[in-house]
């Protein structure tokens, strides 16, 4: 069913992705507004990874469709999505870490996408200062010289939430971007997301429940490939259902 425009960011319709017969993604209907933090969660094996897959094209839908800013998706590949505006990040942190986390910051910058776009590439005062921004909300300035490898498992996975923000996305995408990090690695990552969404939309999966209630303007909770609910965070702690399903276990 083809959507009309709309006012979305993000507008999923009957999304349907099958594996052999298997519907990991079933129906999903899924509307994400400018500068909203929508949490996507649930028990593993609900299809939560499978939406980022197929929102940023690793994944192709079996049927439905996905819009952003009213462009069509689904038949875009990889490359086309992250330049039409939508960035994403996986579990495990894709850095470079023989690179300094200032060289991991400028070869992430849109200039520098291709090969020959890197050879020719010149660090100006732009280029510089969008560094520097991004550097000083990722919490890395006094690290832009060390050489990545060196970084706490948190700092990682901030530089590598600083390669997406150097693309300046309208829409990333982060999938447990707190996992194995301290007490306060978390307390700076969900200052840092609030930070992000001022500018854009995100949507996380995350498992964390504790760091969902600080962060989320509205959750999404999947199960068995399904919607189940989706409100704020009091209606969805509340939610009968989900209770049952979810956070019973």
């Amino acid at each position: 069913m083809a959507t009309t425009n709309t006012d979305y960011l993000l507008a999923i319709e009957d999304l349907t992705v099958s594996f052999d017969g298997f519907k990991a993604v079933d129906a999903v209907n899924l509307y994400v507004d400018q500068g909203e933090l929508r949490v996507i969660i649930g028990p593993n094996g609900a299809g939560k990874t499978t939406i980022l897959d197929l929102i940023c094209g690793k994944t192709k839908s079996t049927e439905g469709s996905i819009k952003f800013k009213n462009q069509e998706l689904t038949n875009m590949r990889e490359h086309q999505i992250v330049r039409a505006g939508v960035g994403r990040k996986f579990q495990t942190p894709s850095i470079y870490e023989n690179l300094t986390v200032l060289e991991n910051l400028e070869i992430s910058y849109p200039w520098g996408r291709t090969v020959f776009g890197s050879l020719k590439f010149k660090r100006d005062e732009k280029v510089q200062a969008r560094i520097d921004k991004v550097a000083e909300q990722i919490y890395l300035t006094d690290q832009l010289d060390m050489e990545a490898e060196f970084l706490s498992h948190g700092q990682k996975q901030w530089l590598e939430i600083g390669m997406l923000l150097v693309q300046e996305p309208e829409l990333i995408l982060l999938d447990e971007p707190v996992a194995g990090m301290s007490f306060k690695e978390r307390e700076a990552t969900a200052a840092l997301l609030k930070e992000i969404v001022k500018e854009r939309s995100v949507i996380i999966i995350e498992h964390d429940m504790e760091f969902v209630a600080r962060i989320a303007n509205r959750v999404t909770v999947l199960h068995m490939g399904k919607i189940l609910a989706d409100g704020t965070m009091e209606e969805i702690q509340s939610n009968e259902k989900v209770k049952e399903v979810y956070l019973g276990h």
